[in-house]
C-alpha cells in the first residue's frame, strides 16, 4: 500500500499530478545540471528555424531555479489545479486537457509579443481563473493575513509574484495567464452557454481525445 508522499501523489488527479511530476523533474534536471534553462526556453526561431521542437513543451514545464517563487508557483498551481479538476472537471479529464492545451497555444502565439520565453507560471494561472471564476461566494484567506473573495485570487497572487520579484516584468507572464483563463473561463461558460446555447470546439474536447482518455 503506499505510503507518505506516493499515496498523496496518487490521490491527485490525473492532469495536475502529471503536470507536477514533469515540473519538478524538469528543475531538478536543471539543478543537477542535465539540462539548462537555454535549452528549455521557447522562441520561434529556436523551435521552428534551428528546427528544437521540444521548447513548445519544455517551456511549461520550468518553473524556474528552487526558490520561495517556485515554490509560491507551483503551490497555487498545484492546489487550485487539483480544486478545478476535482470539481469541474471530475471524470471530464479529456475536457480539462483540451482546456490547458488551447491556453498552451494562446500562449505560445502571444509569447512573443510579450518576450516570455518560459510560460510554466503563465499557464499555472490559467486553472487559478477559472476556478476563481467558478467560485465567486467562496471566501479565500491568504497567508493568515486577510481574506479577499475568490474571483480576486489572481490579481492578489499577481500582486505577491511581484513584491516576491521586485519588479512588473516578473509577473507580466501571471498577468498574461490571468487573460488567457479570462478567455477560457469566457468560451466555456458564458459565450457557449448564452451565445451558443451549448458546447463549441474550443470549450470542448474533441470526441476522438474524449475516448483516448477513456472519458466515454
Amino acid at each position: 500500500m503506499p505510503v507518505g508522499i506516493e499515496a498523496w501523489l496518487w490521490q491527485v488527479p490525473p492532469i495536475t499530478r502529471a503536470w507536477l511530476a514533469l515540473a519538478v523533474t524538469t528543475s531538478l534536471a536543471v539543478q543537477c545540471q542535465v539540462v539548462t534553462p537555454l535549452q528549455l526556453y521557447f522562441s520561434f526561431r529556436s523551435a521552428f528555424t534551428n528546427a528544437q521542437p521540444w521548447r513548445m513543451f519544455t517551456t511549461f514545464f520550468y518553473f524556474g531555479p528552487f526558490s520561495l517563487d517556485f515554490v509560491f508557483h507551483l503551490f497555487f498551481f498545484m492546489r487550485y489545479s487539483r480544486m478545478l479538476e476535482e470539481s469541474s472537471f471530475a471524470n471530464k479529464k479529456a475536457d480539462y486537457f483540451w482546456l490547458l492545451f488551447v491556453s498552451s497555444v494562446m500562449l505560445l502565439l502571444l509569447s512573443p509579443l510579450f518576450n516570455l520565453p518560459f510560460l510554466s507560471s503563465s499557464l499555472a494561472f490559467v486553472p487559478i481563473y477559472v476556478w476563481s471564476r467558478r467560485h465567486p461566494s467562496v471566501p479565500i484567506s491568504l497567508f493568515g493575513i486577510f481574506t479577499i473573495s475568490a474571483p480576486y485570487l489572481p490579481l492578489a497572487l499577481v500582486v505577491f509574484s511581484w513584491v516576491i520579484s521586485g519588479t512588473w516584468k516578473a509577473a507580466a507572464g501571471d498577468l498574461i495567464g490571468c487573460a488567457v483563463g479570462h478567455v477560457g473561463w469566457f468560451v466555456r461558460d458564458v459565450w457557449a452557454r448564452e451565445m451558443m446555447g451549448g458546447s463549441n470546439v474550443l470549450g470542448e474536447a474533441p470526441e476522438t481525445l474524449r475516448r483516448i482518455m477513456g472519458d466515454i
